[in-house]
């Protein structure tokens, strides 16, 4: 899926604003757990999912299960325009994504990550 991504696919994916916040969360993280967005976005765990899986499926994310955990990160095959996009938006809007950085920087009791996966 991730080599056919056009400009329309990407922009419809991060149109709606808790996918784009997700989206810059991990882009900004390298890594992120169901819980983690949870508390970050302060979103019920069930919303959180079904926009875990749209970004999926649209091939922006993937995931990989270690132990009861399952941690998203943007998909390794991105094209370059798609990161640089992402690492725009990102650099431009700190400020933006500022209260959930710092709800995520508090969250007690983060799963850890294998120091091998990261």
């Amino acid at each position: 899926m991730v080599e056919h991504l056009t400009p329309t696919t990407v922009f419809k994916c991060l149109a709606d604003e808790t996918r784009a916040r997700m989206t810059l969360l991990i882009a900004r993280e390298g890594e992120l757990c169901v819980c983690e967005l949870t508390a970050a976005l302060e979103e019920s765990q069930p919303k959180i999912s079904r926009h875990l899986a749209q970004l999926r499926n649209c091939g922006l994310l993937a995931d990989r299960r270690q132990g009861q955990w399952v941690y998203y990160r943007l998909h390794p095959s991105l094209p370059g325009w798609v990161i640089a996009i992402l690492k725009t938006t990102l650099d431009a809007n700190q400020h933006w994504l500022s209260p959930d950085a710092k709800r995520l920087e508090v969250m007690g009791d983060r799963p850890q990550r294998l120091a091998a996966c990261c």
